[in-house]
């Protein structure tokens, strides 16, 4: 063995690698990671009640009362993909914090062994997630395939992370240029067609491909796409067959056609990028809180403007239920970063004030064992509330009745997390994460600080 390799053995033995903990963690992220997980179940519990494959197309399927449409108006502006955002941008930032001893080429090896081992569980975990609590829109996996590729971007510069980050969104900014062009374009061609047919006049073949183009659109838009209607057909049958069996085959079914569908691959484009983000805005010292208050109040005034602003324009396009050209196609990913990042700096805010520190310090202890609140979602959405086996609570409910029922989960989960973290030192799913990570049991009981 040469001597350069018997150094990097000595230094790759000689390190620590240890969870952090206690006073060694950076309160703020776990207020951040707090607010995600469990305001992640804003998003899915209308997936987990139903009917979804319409609701998907037209929102009024879910329920259309004056309550429904704030509801939904307001949870579209503000926090549609938003909590996906925060947790993509703190995955970039936990690289770094993982990674803080392999920062140089010749760092330990131990590092990297730990990094991959514990994302290759994450994976299997969200495997668990699908297959078997049943959640076709688990994001662990996603979250663990991003991750496995992120190590080596550990030490680029901000210059290089944040262009790279935004990739995905330039590409959808380009994508949905192209998209309302031809949307555009159709639409003109549909309202001359029109006006013939109002004249007697013959259609020229573009014209009426243009016409029939358009109101297959409309069609998609009203739930009446065959693919839609098939798909709604299986969720109806699946329900109210009241059979366990059924509904498990359901939802796994829905996975395998999302999968077919590409939106793995499209969810891997949307994080892996999100989460080079979350890196750049480590390295800032953005996200952990070391901006100034001025810094934040600009971040969040621009972000809120720019990102809510888009958004609501779009959920305005929308609400036409008509098929013309829609500017959020070329604004969705930016904007839904730009909100993201809003996010960030409203909680960094907060988090300084003597009172507003204190309220949003609840959510410290649920980012502390975010892991487990993640599956006690899936548990209470698909095994207690919604499942043949538990409650069996009807779908169609309303956007703002699904919405009260998800805070009062929320808020159940929110006490649970801070009763448990005054007595644990992490939550369970937690801790069996770190002990396979590390291949050693750590710590599960909170220890008291030893006398003097």
């Amino acid at each position: 063995m040469s001597e350069q390799s018997t150094t990097a053995a000595t230094a790759d033995h000689a390190v620590h690698l240890a969870p952090v903990r206690g006073r060694d963690r950076i309160a703020v992220l776990d207020v951040i990671r707090g607010v995600a997980i469990l305001g992640i179940f804003f998003m899915n519990i209308p997936f987990m009640a139903g009917p979804i494959w319409n609701a998907l197309s037209d929102p009024r399927t879910m329920g259309w009362s004056p309550a429904d449409q704030i509801t939904w108006m307001v949870i579209e502006t503000t926090w549609e993909g938003t909590q996906r955002g925060m947790l993509e941008f703190l995955f970039g930032a936990g690289l770094l914090v993982t990674a803080a001893k392999a920062m140089e080429p010749d760092g330990p090896v131990a590092v990297a062994d730990l990094y991959i081992r514990r994302n290759l569980w994450l994976l299997l975990f969200g495997l668990f997630d699908i297959f078997c609590l049943l959640w076709p829109g688990d994001i662990l996996h996603i979250y663990a395939l991003c991750a496995l590729a992120l190590f080596p971007f550990r030490r680029l510069s901000v210059r290089w992370l944040i262009p790279l980050g935004l990739s995905f969104a330039a590409f959808g900014l380009v994508f949905g240029a192209i998209q309302y062009h031809g949307r555009s374009a159709t639409q003109t061609a549909y309202h001359s067609a029109m006006a013939k047919q109002q004249a007697h006049q013959p259609l020229t073949k573009e014209e009426a491909k243009a016409v029939q183009e358009w109101r297959k659109i409309e069609q998609r838009i009203a739930g009446k796409d065959p693919t839609i209607e098939k798909e709604a057909k299986k969720e109806a049958e699946a329900r109210a067959s009241r059979s366990m069996a059924d509904y498990a085959g359901w939802m796994i079914g829905a996975y395998l056609t999302i999968l077919g569908k590409g939106e793995l691959l499209g969810g891997v484009l949307e994080a892996f990028p999100a989460m080079l983000l979350g890196m750049a805005l480590w390295k800032l010292g953005f996200i952990q809180g070391r901006r100034s208050t001025r810094e934040y109040l600009l971040v969040l005034l621009l972000a809120y403007g720019f990102g809510m602003g888009a958004r609501y324009i779009g959920c305005v396009e929308r609400l036409a239920f008509m098929p013309q050209p829609k500017t959020i196609w070329l604004t969705d990913e930016f904007a839904r970063l730009a909100v993201s990042l809003g996010h960030l700096a409203a909680i960094n805010l907060l988090v300084r004030g003597s009172l507003s520190g204190r309220v949003v310090g609840v959510f410290g202890p649920a980012g502390q064992m975010a892991f487990t609140l993640y599956f006690m979602e899936q548990i209470a959405g698909l095994w207690i509330m919604f499942s043949p086996i538990g409650l069996d609570l009807p779908g169609g409910q309303g956007w703002a009745h699904l919405a009260l029922q998800a805070t009062i989960v929320i808020a159940v989960l929110l006490v649970f997390a801070n009763v448990w973290m005054r007595v644990f030192a992490s939550g369970p799913l937690e801790w069996l994460w770190r002990s396979l990570s590390y291949w050693e049991r750590q710590p599960f009981r909170r220890v008291a600080p030893a006398a003097g």
